[in-house]
């Protein structure tokens, strides 16, 4: 690596959903230190993986699959009690009626498409036929009984829905398990801490500032986000305060449940600790 490249590269995951914690990032590092590299989840997954990113959000699932070559901030992550808005299935019968039939999934998730596995499989018995396809409604829909969409994909087909019966993923795992569902967490591969301890530390700093700041003045975020993905004002402050970017005990707790039932399920092949990063020290959270 040359001195010109960046030290760390920073994945960014290119939906609104994480926008508070990312919004004032780049005003406040301020150093050529850093790169920012947008991709759906899936591909921010694969690069982590691959090691040709370093950090960033990714979806918690990823995080179960590598666990034991990341750490995790703590305080940072894309959570919610109950309803997401940005989560959902679409399907014309009720859930309960197509639990066996045929479900079309995105190509740009992990955390959602195993999350509504558990809900369908295990939750309420079912033994659906899974495909996946690109994130359109209308192609995912004609000849499927549900389909699946998430991030801002998902928010304007909420709006322009008319016909479709829609389930929000973030309110049916808090019926099913009366708990906090975390669909994506911000991970560090342990050789970036290792190599760069300070510069990871000011990058934490950053991203709690920036959260913090948007919570405290969302308006400019708002207005940015209804002009390039449309909707309104009032959607847009519902969202964003919707949506928790903490990550603590009650995050910790709902994640390790959805762990646990991707491990019963066969999802994942081994049992998931946590690892958090700490500036003194590491603390691992287990359930």
């Amino acid at each position: 690596m040359s001195n010109l490249d960046p030290k760390i590269r920073i994945g960014r995951i290119n939906y609104t959903n994480v926008w508070p914690i990312y919004y004032y990032f780049p005003a406040l590092m301020n150093t050529s230190e850093v790169e920012i590299i947008e991709q759906v989840p899936t591909s921010l997954n694969q690069a982590m993986a691959a090691g040709s990113i370093d950090m960033g959000p990714i979806s918690s699932f990823s995080y179960g699959q590598f666990f034991e070559d990341y750490m995790l901030f703590p305080d940072l992550s894309v959570s919610s009690y109950g309803e997401v808005n940005s989560i959902l299935l679409f399907h014309d019968k009720p859930l309960r009626e197509i639990v066996n039939g045929r479900i079309m999934l995105p190509t740009t998730s992990a955390t959602s498409v195993n999350l509504l596995k558990i809900i369908i499989e295990k939750f309420y018995g079912g033994k659906p036929t899974y495909e996946y396809a690109k994130p359109n409604l209308e192609q995912m829909m004609g000849e499927a009984d549900a389909a699946l969409l998430i991030g801002d994909d998902a928010i304007k087909e909420s709006w322009r829905n008319q016909t479709h019966m829609i389930t929000d993923l973030g309110q049916e795992w808090a019926k099913w398990t009366g708990k906090w569902m975390t669909f994506a967490v911000w991970a560090i591969r342990k050789e970036t801490i290792v190599n760069y301890p300070e510069l990871v530390t000011n990058i934490f700093d950053a991203f709690k500032a920036s959260k913090e700041k948007a919570h405290q003045d969302p308006q400019s975020m708002i207005e940015e986000a209804q002009a390039k993905v449309g909707g309104t004002p009032a959607f847009w402050h519902h969202y964003f305060h919707t949506l928790c970017y903490d990550f603590a005990n009650e995050q910790w707790d709902g994640l390790m449940t959805y762990y646990q039932y991707c491990y019963e399920l066969g999802f994942l092949p081994k049992p998931v600790q946590l690892g958090l990063w700490n500036e003194n020290k590491v603390a691992r959270v287990t359930e």
